[in-house]
């Protein structure tokens, strides 16, 4: 049986790509930047202006950028994204999914949440998915053990609202993880800089997504 073909918009080094393509995907990427270690087919290009026939594709995974609705934002403004992504996934009429953090689900239509202890990995890193087909996921796990963060300046405590508070109090901060320990932590061992695995969605969200989105293509044709 031919698998379907999904587009992943704004790509970055193939966390997503690769759960889609454990879940039955042909998978090809586009994102402005360079992708040296992206896994499977690569296109260099604007994603929110891509240099394919977004009609051409069963189904799309979009996930712009989020520094625009982070909390953590300095002086620098930067685009929201979500809005414009989603009115061109409307109009190419395929199955989507639109991905962010936490701070943009007010921007996400319906969305559910997918965290790393649902699948065991030793990262939360939340992240929420619009589905344009009935999406289910499971709760979060969180069980107090220790976990390793992926975002930030690599080897820096994880920044929170009231860290220096935290500290004081004798709470035991969360360390960054390295790039050696992301095989095991984020279950991603292709990728080769910190850069990379700091943006990068768990391959195990987007299986688990995934496989919903293949059994919604199959019901509809």
């Amino acid at each position: 049986m031919t698998r379907p073909l999904l587009l992943d918009l704004f790509c970055g080094a193939g966390g997503a790509a690769m759960g889609y393509q454990r879940a039955g995907f042909d998978v090809v990427g586009v994102d402005i930047k360079p992708q040296p270690h992206y896994p499977f087919r690569f296109v260099q290009g604007d994603a929110l202006m891509p240099p394919v026939r977004l009609e051409a594709f069963d189904a799309i995974h979009a996930s712009p950028p989020c520094q625009g609705y982070s909390n953590l934002r300095r002086k620098i403004e930067h685009p929201r994204l979500i809005a414009p992504v989603r009115e061109r996934l409307l109009a190419a009429g395929v199955p989507y999914i639109i991905e962010n953090i936490e701070d943009a689900r007010r921007e996400l239509r319906s969305p559910v949440r997918m965290c790393g202890s649902t699948f065991d990995l030793n990262v939360r890193r939340h992240r929420w998915f619009e589905c344009s087909f009935p999406a289910m996921v499971p709760p979060c796990q969180h069980d107090g053990r220790e976990i390793r963060a992926y975002y930030g300046k690599k080897g820096w405590l994880v920044w929170t609202p009231a860290a220096a508070n935290v500290q004081r109090r004798g709470r035991k901060p969360i360390l960054r993880g390295q790039v050696e320990q992301a095989p095991e932590d984020m279950d991603i061992d292709w990728m080769r800089t910190w850069d990379e695995l700091r943006e990068a969605v768990p391959p195990a969200y987007t299986e688990f997504i995934g496989e919903q989105l293949l059994a919604h293509l199959r019901r509809a044709a």
